[in-house]
């Protein structure tokens, strides 16, 4: 017996506005082509526009427009961006504190 599972919300990703430039001119083709504080930056302007973008459906569903699963969806998503962004945030702190602390 073979159980097929489909779903009706499609999978996106989290921060679909990151670009992977290609490597810039002058640069070795095997060396680090991506720039992390454009890629922060990036992470953090994705969020800020789901947080938004959710404020703005919980704002028309309260004044009478739209409907619940589109709105909790929103909600939902901007929930597990902004998790996301902080779980990595914490990664690099701790990263930047066990580096702090190793001797030389």
């Amino acid at each position: 017996m073979q159980i097929h599972a489909t779903s009706l919300i499609g999978t996106q990703p989290i921060f679909p506005n990151v670009t992977h430039p290609g490597p810039a001119a002058g640069q070795p083709q095997g060396g680090p082509a991506l720039d992390f504080g454009q890629i922060v930056s990036q992470a953090v302007h994705a969020v800020n526009d789901s947080q938004q973008k959710a404020a703005l459906s919980v704002h028309d569903l309260l004044s009478g427009q739209g409907d619940v699963l589109p709105v909790v969806t929103e909600v939902a998503k901007a929930d597990l961006s902004f998790k996301l962004l902080m779980a990595v945030r914490n990664k690099v702190i701790e990263a930047y504190k066990q580096t702090i602390n190793m001797q030389v």
